[in-house]
């Protein structure tokens, strides 16, 4: 059944026009950098964009900066939240549960699909951000500079952005586990891709505020950009550790309720 939901995901062209479209942003922001040769300056705009200019393999992670905050949310959730509440929308989850698989099975079925999608989408930003930055901006083969001011290696730079893109997906399986929980509770993909943008939009708006700054370490988006802390020499791993234990927490508890409700819940559609 998992092969069955991997093959139906990525055989559809929304899909792929999903994915496409996400990455014609950081393409269009390289494309617009390089012609006019203006970046913002050091600590404005998203990570990395302002050291684009001189080393272009730091591309990727601007491109995941860019896209993480809004568009690569909204990506996920549009997956997520059709997984479930997309098969009742069109009448097919009841003749999908009448199959001897079971409705534990099915959901473990499209939580894999939407899994690989997550690491899928956040693998080709970064990719399709490495190909820009050679193109586009000047590379330095012996390496470049760390947020802290010293210098890493070409093999630091990899290194690092591997563990940068896996930590981004991390943070991407949250919002999936959201969407995932609403579209057990709905017919509706849209209403569980907009519950679950819902929780993240008032999280971040929560975050600016100094009257919620208690509940500020435990908003699903307050660890979100920690990935930035891999490119300081050293590594700071205090806000990763924690950004990656908070996600930890609202998958397991997530998905653990979601099992509960779509495992109950009475199916007519």
């Amino acid at each position: 059944m998992i092969a069955v939901e991997l093959r139906k995901l990525f055989r559809r062209p929304r899909t792929w026009v999903t994915i496409g479209l996400l990455n014609a942003l950081p393409v269009l922001v390289a494309v617009l950098m390089a012609l006019t040769d203006l970046a913002p300056r050091p600590g404005e705009g998203p990570a990395f964009l302002s050291a684009v200019l001189t080393n272009g393999t730091l591309y990727p992670l601007a491109a995941l900066a860019i896209v993480l905050p809004l568009f690569l949310p909204i990506a996920v959730s549009l997956i997520a939240g059709d997984a479930v509440a997309g098969e009742a929308q069109a009448g097919t989850l009841r003749y999908l549960l009448a199959r001897p698989a079971g409705r534990t099975r099915l959901l473990v079925a499209k939580l894999v699909s939407v899994f690989a999608f997550v690491l899928v989408t956040v693998v080709v930003v970064a990719a399709v951000g490495y190909v820009v930055g050679r193109l586009f901006f000047e590379v330095q083969p012996v390496g470049g500079t760390a947020l802290s001011g010293t210098s890493l290696t070409s093999a630091d730079i990899v290194e690092r952005t591997v563990l940068a893109i896996g930590y981004v997906a991390v943070s991407m399986l949250g919002v999936a586990a959201f969407a995932l929980f609403f579209s057990t509770l709905t017919d509706s993909p849209l209403a569980a891709m907009l519950g679950a943008l819902a929780v993240l939009i008032a999280s971040s708006l929560l975050f600016t505020l100094d009257a919620a700054s208690s509940i500020a370490p435990y908003l699903p988006t307050r660890y979100w950009l920690a990935f930035v802390d891999f490119f300081r020499d050293p590594i700071l791993w205090r806000d990763i550790v924690r950004g990656l234990g908070l996600q930890a927490v609202y998958v397991v508890v997530l998905l653990g309720a979601a099992w509960a409700n779509f495992t109950t819940k009475d199916v007519t559609s």
